[in-house]
């Protein structure tokens, strides 16, 4: 039964705190699954990397077709339940995660995951904005991404120990802040809907959308094993190209399409989803490619590779905070243009300086610290640039379309890293994988250069 909503008026922090743990795990198993990906091969021996990279492409895949469709149907059937509904469904698949007995029941449990992150993301943004004075919102809503980021800096040195023990508790971790999420929400959130809303997204929108990806995604894996040229590789491209053609087309004309792609009429807030799928790319594949790189050839721990990654992500994660509190006075293409830059700088510090002797301290940190303050001047500057692109009614579905780009761009990140990689990687591979990072930033560049300050009116 709804709460009433004074207790929530009168102190909106508790909400705060419930909504941060949905948050915080929604994110966290973008970030710590990667750590545990050598292990989990390893368990898995019989499928290989191609194959298990669906534990990490599945959950984007899944995120980022239901993410905005999640919204719509939070705000049919009443965000307090929608955020319930998707604590519990993300809880009971991530016990599942743990228990998975292969690598298929692994990937089908990181799908479900991904639904009920899906419905977690949006309803928790508009159960915190409602709960908020207007006055109170912008540092609320800055106080939420900075959630999002402290996870990201967390979650490799997280993975890293739970892997110790076994690669099955970075899953499990989930259960007791999901628990805790479900029994505080029951008491402190306020029921709220959208009265306009009466009718679910397309479906089918929404599922050639999650094919469509995959189906690149698969042409991108296979192509070394298949060959480029054979007619797999060629009919799993042009299958992917029917579904997606299908997909805008659908989004085009349907009164209630999976993603209102008519936003992107606005050239700021295309060029900011742009950036957001290329960049997230170059961030997904350099951070798998770090993590197989250092157990890989530097023979690292799973904790060690966990603490070696730390510091680029809570650079990221400082950068992040601090560049979303004064988004609004920076220049927002020279910022997304620097960070890309500096993005660039960290991954050629170590296409120069790493090779099979380990040197931490001279080889690796100083690029993380660039590659961490060219991630955290990027990622949150695209949010407030789509945001302030659009009409005050749009914001929540402009942020749900920027997570989709970048969900996106992490399969393709992760994708095209693998097929560059191959099941046996040696050093030149990796090389060629820093480039692959080096030349998506220059891309990243390009892309950003149809970004403006938005007038004070659309801010």
């Amino acid at each position: 039964m709804p709460q009433p909503p004074s207790p929530a008026l009168r102190n909106p922090w508790p909400t705060f705190a419930v909504v941060s743990m949905g948050v915080f795990v929604a994110y966290l198993d973008v970030f710590i699954v990667n750590v545990a990906f050598p292990d989990i091969s390893r368990d898995f021996s019989d499928v290989g990397i191609a194959g298990l990279s669906w534990v990490l492409s599945g959950y984007a895949i899944g995120f980022a077709a239901l993410l905005v469709p999640g919204g719509r149907i939070a705000d049919l059937i009443g965000r307090r339940r929608g955020f319930l509904i998707g604590m519990t469904v993300f809880t009971l698949a991530s016990v599942a995660c743990a228990l998975a007995p292969n690598a298929p029941a692994l990937i089908a449990m990181r799908v479900v995951q991904s639904a009920g992150a899906a419905l977690v993301i949006p309803t928790s943004l508009a159960l915190l904005l409602a709960a908020f004075p207007p006055e109170a919102r912008a540092g609320a809503v800055g106080a939420w991404g900075a959630v999002g980021a402290v996870s990201a800096a967390l979650g490799p040195a997280v993975g890293g120990v739970l892997v110790e023990a076994n690669w099955r508790w970075v899953f499990l971790v989930n259960v007791p802040v999901g628990i805790a999420a479900l029994v505080f929400g029951r008491r402190v959130l306020v029921e709220s809907r959208d009265q306009s809303t009466n009718r679910l997204p397309d479906p089918v929108g929404i599922a050639l959308l999650a094919a469509g990806v995959a189906a690149l995604a698969l042409a991108i894996v296979e192509g070394p094993d298949w060959g480029w040229s054979s007619g797999r590789v060629i009919g799993v491209f042009v299958s992917s190209a029917v579904l997606l053609h299908g997909f805008v087309r659908r989004c085009l004309r349907h009164s209630v399409p999976a993603v209102e792609l008519s936003l992107l009429k606005s050239r700021p807030f295309a060029a900011a989803n742009a950036v957001s799928l290329i960049f997230t790319a170059g961030f997904s594949s350099m951070l798998l490619g770090l993590v197989l790189f250092l157990e890989g050839v530097w023979d690292y721990s799973p904790i060690k590779t966990g603490l070696a990654i730390a510091p680029g992500a809570v650079v990221a994660g400082v950068a992040s905070v601090l560049v979303g509190r004064s988004a609004r006075r920076l220049p927002p293409r020279e910022v997304t243009i620097a960070g890309c830059v500096i993005f660039a700088l960290g991954i050629a510090w170590g296409l120069w300086r790493f090779d099979e002797d380990p040197n931490y301290l001279v080889d690796m940190l100083p690029g993380q610290v660039f590659v961490g303050f060219g991630i955290g001047m990027v990622q949150p500057l695209m949010t407030v640039v789509a945001a302030a692109s659009l009409p005050p009614t749009r914001f929540a579905t402009g942020g749900g379309i920027i997570n989709v780009a970048r969900q996106i761009g992490t399969v393709l990140g992760i994708a095209i890293l693998v097929a560059i990689l191959g099941s046996a990687p040696g050093l030149d591979d990796f090389r060629a994988g820093w480039w692959l990072m080096i030349g998506i930033a220059a891309v990243s560049v390009v892309l950003a250069l149809p970004i403006r300050r938005p007038p004070p009116a659309a801010a």
